[in-house]
C-alpha cells in the first residue's frame, strides 16, 4: 500500500497514471458561483482532484473554477462522467465532447460510465475504449459497476477499467468487490463517504472522533484512504474543504479499521446498481 502523505499525494492506476486520492465531489453543488467558489478554493488549497458529471449540470461552473484557481490545467485531475441517457457508442462520443465543451477543456483526466445500463454499458466501453486510444482522456473507468457488471464488461474490453466509484462509507463496504477490483487492477472509489451526513450519527463515529481527537468526517476520509481508496468528500463550504484536507497527520489503528469494516450491513444511501430506473 502506498504511504498516505499530503493532500497532492496519489494512487497510480494500472495504466500508470497518477490519480490523488483526495479529491472535491461536486454533487448537487449549484452551477453558479457557488462551485466556482469551491472549486477554486480547494485547489488554491492544495486539492489537486475535481470530480463532476454532466447529469450535475455543474461543469461549466467546475471549469470556471479551475481556471480562476490560477492552478495549471496540467495539475489537476478532472473526472467527469457519462449520463444514462447518452450511453451507446455514437451517443456518448458526443456527450463526451459535450462535457468537454462545457467545462472549457481539451482533454480529461478520467471519463467514467455513471451507471450499467443493460444493454448499453458495452458499447458505451467501447466509446470511452476509443477516446482513450486517441489520448483525449488520460484513464477510463466505471461507477456504481458490481462483480457481475465488471465481469460482463471484461468478457469483451480491450482496456481493464482503471476505477470504479462506488457508494461507499460504514453502511455498505462491499469488501468482496473492493477485493475484486483489486485482484483486477482496478482502483475503488467512494462517492457518499458520509452516508449524506448520516454517518455524524452513528454512536462508534463519536467514539473514534474523540480517541483521535478529529472530526468524524476526518475519520471517515482517513479510513477511506488507509484502505486504498478513493474518496471525494462534496462541500460548497470554505471551512468545510479545509477541515476534510487536514487528515494527513494522524493514522487509524488497524482494529479500528477492522471495526468500521464490520459494520457493513448493505444499507444504501443512493439507488442499487442493480435496480435503478432513470
Amino acid at each position: 500500500m502506498k504511504k498516505i502523505t499530503d493532500l497532492k499525494g496519489t494512487f497510480t492506476l494500472h495504466n500508470g497514471v497518477e490519480m490523488p486520492y483526495l479529491g472535491l465531489g461536486t454533487y448537487q453543488s449549484e452551477n453558479n458561483q457557488e462551485v466556482v467558489d469551491a472549486v477554486s478554493y480547494a485547489l488554491q488549497l492544495g486539492y489537486r482532484h475535481i470530480d463532476t458529471a454532466s447529469v450535475y449540470g455543474n461543469e461549466q461552473g467546475v471549469g470556471k473554477g479551475i481556471v480562476e484557481s490560477g492552478v495549471k490545467r496540467d495539475d489537476v485531475f478532472v473526472v467527469s462522467k457519462v449520463w444514462n441517457a447518452d450511453q451507446g457508442y455514437d451517443s456518448t462520443l458526443m456527450a463526451f465532447d459535450a462535457s468537454l465543451e462545457r467545462l472549457g477543456l481539451d482533454y480529461l483526466d478520467l471519463y467514467l460510465i455513471h451507471w450499467p445500463v443493460n444493454g448499453k454499458y458495452k458499447e458505451t466501453w467501447r466509446a470511452l475504449e476509443e477516446l482513450y486510444a486517441e489520448k483525449r482522456i488520460r484513464a477510463i473507468g466505471v461507477s456504481n459497476f458490481m462483480k457481475h457488471h465488471l465481469e460482463d464488461l471484461l468478457r469483451s474490453a480491450k482496456v481493464v477499467p482503471m476505477v470504479n466509484q462506488m457508494e461507499f462509507h460504514p453502511y455498505v463496504v462491499q469488501q468482496d468487490l473492493i477485493d475484486y477490483c483489486h485482484s483486477n487492477g482496478i482502483q475503488y472509489e467512494a462517492w457518499s463517504p458520509f452516508m449524506q451526513g448520516k454517518v455524524f450519527n452513528l454512536d462508534i463515529c463519536q467514539e473514534l472522533s474523540k480517541k483521535y481527537d478529529k472530526s468524524i468526517a476526518q475519520v471517515i476520509l482517513r479510513w477511506n484512504l488507509q484502505k486504498g481508496i478513493v474518496t471525494i468528500p462534496k462541500s460548497v463550504r470554505k471551512d468545510r474543504i479545509k477541515s476534510n484536507a487536514a487528515i494527513f497527520d494522524f493514522e487509524i489503528s488497524t482494529e479500528d479499521v477492522r471495526y468500521l469494516d464490520s459494520l457493513d450491513r448493505g444499507e444504501r444511501i443512493g439507488p442499487d446498481p442493480d435496480d435503478f430506473d432513470f
